[in-house]
């Protein structure tokens, strides 16, 4: 597992991508590799090809994927395009125009996701980056980049709605929350439209109504277009109920998965 030495209370997510990035990444001649979970398809976003990645740089006390997020020795280190040969195998058998990566944190990989997303763009399909957005609002360049290639939908992850319980769902120092709000301001700098190529979405499990107010609001303040929020809740699998266990976190909202519709799954 894990074992990076910089967690515990306080840790700096930025720091941890440095540390993590190694124990899922390679370069070989040239193309930078990425440690993969698995690859499937399923009805979000209306249909959608999803690589699930290996590696995170928060260590969220919620996270569905925890099983395999830090498990380094599990899955398969591959090319760009051997990612891109297995996500395009699936959308092309369904009828899918879009692909994602998610799982772990996909941007730990910056040339690896960059070019998962040109090879996309050149069959004409929709990339969904799902992040967390530390690394996007810690350099401005990453969503320069992001913004060029002209195919790119970026979800930006909010870890709770307030710097307080930022930390206390994820451990890391408070002040990184800001960085999600700024990797929001780096994309729209960048040219990506609030909304449509770029939007917010929130863990709202362990939050109250006051402080999502307040978060929408600060929001709207980067852009009123931002307001649309895809708001997240726990679905309560019988592995994520083991972390929260762990965690002793408790949610004030959630999902039972056995009570949600065919079309969703």
């Amino acid at each position: 597992m894990g074992g990076e030495g910089l967690l515990g209370r306080g840790y700096d997510p930025v720091a941890l991508a440095s540390v993590v990035r190694p124990k899922v990444s390679e370069v070989i001649n040239g193309e930078e590799y990425r440690r993969y979970f698995r690859f499937r398809g399923g009805r979000w976003y209306g249909g959608i090809a999803t690589g699930d990645v290996i590696g995170c740089n928060l260590r969220c006390g919620f996270c569905w994927a925890w099983y395999f997020r830090d498990d380094y020795s599990r899955g398969e280190l591959l090319s760009p395009r051997e990612s891109w040969r297995r996500l395009y195998k699936i959308a092309s058998k369904r009828g899918y125009r879009l692909v994602r990566l998610s799982g772990g944190e996909p941007t730990l990989t910056r040339a690896h996701v960059l070019e998962v997303a040109e090879l996309a763009r050149r069959a004409g399909m929709i990339f969904v980056l799902e992040t967390n957005g530390i690394l996007i609002g810690s350099d401005r360049s990453y969503a320069r980049d992001l913004a060029e290639l002209g195919n790119v939908f970026v979800r930006v992850s909010f870890k709770g709605v307030t710097p307080q319980e930022f930390a206390r769902l994820t451990g890391a120092r408070p002040e990184f929350f800001e960085l999600q709000f700024q990797a929001l301001r780096n994309l729209i700098s960048e040219g990506m439209e609030p909304g449509k190529e770029v939007i917010a979405a929130a863990m709202i499990s362990f939050s109250n109504d006051e402080d999502i107010a307040r978060f929408v609001l600060k929001l709207t303040e980067i852009d009123e277009r931002l307001a649309r929020v895809d708001w997240e809740v726990i679905f309560m699998y019988p592995h994520v109920k083991e972390i929260l266990r762990r965690s002793g976190l408790k949610p004030k909202r959630f999902v039972d998965p056995e009570k949600i519709p065919d079309e969703m799954v």
